[in-house]
């Protein structure tokens, strides 16, 4: 057995976090935007979630404001159990590991976003079809499409 396949999260771990998931962890999430954006542009093996965490946290404001609320409260769990996950420093495999340290974040976030892709994608066509949308935003959401 494979070091990484016994350290390594699965669809069963995944589903428990994310139904344990609060509101005051996904504010949290929110607080943490800043931090999470830089580990996301920094850590060579996480770059190509950039995007699509930049589309998470988007989804997660405006439902937090009110303005989007056509997602399952599940969706929101899970994106914020994710980032969570990412952010927290007590993973599976620690991320000071090279080479290893971040194979669990990107299962967690793999396995999110295989969940929630029909979700992300309405909310990527309501968001470009909103007026209130920044020219950055909508920068963004077109990049990750």
């Amino acid at each position: 057995m494979k070091l990484k396949n016994y350290f390594t999260p699965d669809d069963e771990y995944v589903l428990e976090q994310t139904n344990e998931t609060t509101t005051e962890e996904v504010d949290e999430v929110i607080k943490r935007e800043g931090k999470l954006s830089f580990l996301m542009s920094t850590v060579k093996v996480l770059k190509k979630y950039y995007k699509l965490v930049d589309v998470m946290m988007m989804m997660i404001k405006d439902y937090r404001k009110g303005n989007y609320k056509a997602v399952p409260w599940f969706t929101i769990a899970a994106i914020g159990g994710a980032l969570l996950y990412v952010l927290s420093p007590f993973d599976m495999i620690p991320d000071f590991i090279p080479g290893l340290g971040y194979i669990d974040d990107i299962t967690v976030l793999t396995i999110v976003v295989g969940w929630i892709d029909s979700d992300l994608h309405r909310y990527l066509d309501w968001k470009l079809e909103t007026e209130g949308t920044t020219p950055e935003e909508a920068k963004k959401l077109r990049e990750a499409q």
